[in-house]
């Protein structure tokens, strides 16, 4: 299997409690050697998504979670999965998701996210499953569409539905996700789980700005569609940040990756909080100094579910 020429390096010691939270599960799938696990659904509807952040899109856009401004060569984050409540006959997502991005101004940018989504004109159903994005300036593509995410794990399908989930006031699970540049081909790589399982990659090639480096990160919610503002899904729990853990969802152990390839601490002075509709959802960011949980955020709210 084709993997990335090197790995970020860990510069800190694990507390015991941030690898308390139990991980939320996908399928694993055995695929022939030489072959990938490819997941359809008949009733699938395709449509433009925009990755979170700063895009310029026509679909109603809210977010909930803290942004980072700064160069980045990666990121890696547990990120906390529920099952928000989105209406069956709309075309909205609601988003559990890292991305890390490349503006060059409002509206133009390249980025790349994974994470979670329930997506149910997508994938057909009202499940969490894991997904990946990129956007390259012009479109932006979900898992395999457009062709240029290059898979090379057999046994991790995207759009793969998580199990099980967290519960409000009740059980709590995460997944732990990488996104990363390989240094020497300068290709972008996606790893997931704790035994950090390399998916793939998206080719250097395919982006107009994203040739080297980041400078913009952003860790939380998002929900997105035609009617995502005017009648909301949920986001995370479907309850507000200041309800704290096990009520409100959340990104933890927070890191991103420097110019040596390594993980580090985000600088504080460049993290800022965000939520662009506080009637409906909220973030809260800890954790700058020493944390069992490192930097991490709650964010989310009922959307339009009162």
């Amino acid at each position: 299997m084709m993997e990335p020429s090197s790995f970020p390096l860990s510069t800190s010691t694990k507390s015991p409690l941030m690898d308390a939270i139990p991980q939320a599960q996908l399928a694993l799938i055995e695929c022939p050697t030489g072959t990938i696990p490819i997941l359809r659904n008949k009733r699938r509807v395709h449509m433009r998504v925009e990755t979170i952040g700063k895009v310029i899109s026509q679909d109603e856009h809210e977010v909930a979670g803290i942004e980072y401004f700064d160069v980045i060569y990666g990121t890696q984050a547990k990120i906390n999965v529920y099952n928000p409540m989105v209406k069956n006959n709309s075309k909205d997502l609601s988003a559990s998701w890292i991305q890390i991005s490349k503006v060059q101004k409002v509206g133009v940018a390249d980025g790349i996210g994974a994470g979670s989504w329930v997506y149910p004109s997508y994938s057909g159903n009202n499940f969490a499953r894991f997904h990946v994005a990129w956007l390259d300036g012009l479109k932006t593509c979900p898992d395999h569409d457009c062709g240029a995410f290059v898979q090379v794990s057999s046994s991790v399908g995207l759009g793969g539905r998580f199990k099980p989930v967290s519960v409000y006031n009740g059980p709590q699970y995460v997944i732990d996700v990488v996104i990363f540049k390989d240094p020497k081909t300068k290709n972008w790589w996606v790893a997931y789980g704790p035994q950090n399982i390399h998916i793939g990659y998206w080719p250097r090639e395919i982006f107009h700005f994203m040739k080297d480096q980041c400078n913009y990160a952003l860790w939380g919610g998002y929900v997105q569609g035609p009617t995502a503002s005017s009648h909301s899904p949920q986001m995370g729990s479907g309850h507000f940040a200041s309800e704290g853990f096990g009520k409100a969802a959340f990104v933890s152990n927070i890191q991103i990756v420097d110019n040596e390839g390594k993980y580090v601490s985000p600088n504080d002075k460049q993290i800022g909080l965000v939520a662009t509709n506080l009637s409906k959802y909220t973030a809260k960011a800890h954790g700058y100094g020493y944390s069992h949980y490192g930097v991490h955020t709650y964010y989310g709210g009922p959307g339009g579910f009162v």
